[in-house]
């Protein structure tokens, strides 16, 4: 084996953990693999001999790429995020919450909730927040990267901590709980109940539809709040539900609609008390066609 095979070689054990950073840090999966891939290619032009703990050098390199982009983004006031932006999704078949070998990346996923309130750090604050309190990374090697003393950089991640506390909802932790209550929302959508769906809804339950910046009218991207308001929505769109099927969606029980081998939307929701309090819907066709759909 050639010094170059062992380097590349050595640089896949990282590349689940490196992509799980890259992730996090930027709500798509797409931006993630070019992260990482960023990360290879200046581990390629260094010398590696002289790096003496790979892993955290290739987490730090990677966390630089990321927030190399996030403060571009900011800069060109980029909004691919309005107020109705929705994450990537990582998707899994529901037939996984009963195999054990799926049990580590399950407790490894990061809810869509969470990744939505990222969205609204500032790109130091998420990189501070995502590296110490996701990954443990220690706060002097991460204060060289926003260039900022240890100190300096705790009290970002302190900020950052408050905010994410403060605004990232509550969900039911229960996977056969969380399927009751999709399988009660899909049965009154299908059945066109209007009253089991608010029902089954919290009154101040918030829609977000992700649908890119090319389609309009009734499919737009969109905001809606309140249980009667996202009722009459669910019953618009009540026809697609009839394909719909349940997946793991980020973690969580989540529903996936196919139309003739081809993903219309998938929808991630956050529970609690029994009833949907957010409902996070993809349906930007181009960043649909690059998911990945278990059983496809």
């Amino acid at each position: 084996m050639t010094g170059s095979e062992e380097l590349a070689g050595r640089f896949e054990e990282h590349r689940g953990h490196l992509k799980a950073v890259a992730y996090r840090m930027l709500g798509s999966l797409a931006e993630a693999e070019d992260a990482v891939q960023e990360a290879w290619l200046r581990l390629s032009r260094s010398d590696a001999d002289d790096i003496g703990n790979l892993g955290g050098w290739l987490t730090t390199v990677t966390g630089r790429v990321c927030l190399d982009l996030l403060r571009s983004r900011a800069a060109r006031r980029e909004e691919p995020m309005g107020d109705a932006f929705v994450p990537d999704m990582v998707l899994r078949p529901l037939a996984a919450v009963a195999d054990p070998a799926e049990e580590v990346l399950q407790a490894d996923s990061v809810g869509l909730a969470l990744l939505v309130v990222l969205e609204n750090l500032t790109p130091d604050e998420r990189l501070t927040f995502v590296l110490h309190d996701m990954f443990a990374v220690p706060f002097d090697d991460i204060a060289p990267i926003v260039e900022r003393s240890a100190a300096a950089t705790r009290q970002l991640a302190s900020r950052a901590r408050r905010r994410v506390r403060g605004a990232t909802p509550s969900n039911e932790p229960d996977l056969g709980r969380q399927k009751q209550v999709l399988d009660a929302f899909l049965a009154a959508s299908r059945a066109g109940d209007f009253e089991a769906l608010v029902a089954v809804l919290h009154p101040d339950v918030l829609l977000r539809a992700d649908s890119g910046a090319l389609v309009r009218g009734a499919a737009a991207s969109k905001l809606v709040q309140g249980a009667k308001a996202v009722a009459e929505q669910a019953l618009m769109f009540a026809p697609f539900t009839r394909s719909a099927e349940l997946v793991l969606v980020n973690g969580s029980v989540g529903m996936i609609n196919a139309q003739e081998g081809h993903v219309q939307s998938v929808m991630g929701v956050t529970i609690a008390d029994g009833r949907i309090t957010g409902m996070y819907i993809l349906a930007d066709p181009e960043r649909l066609r690059r998911l990945e759909v278990p059983g496809a």
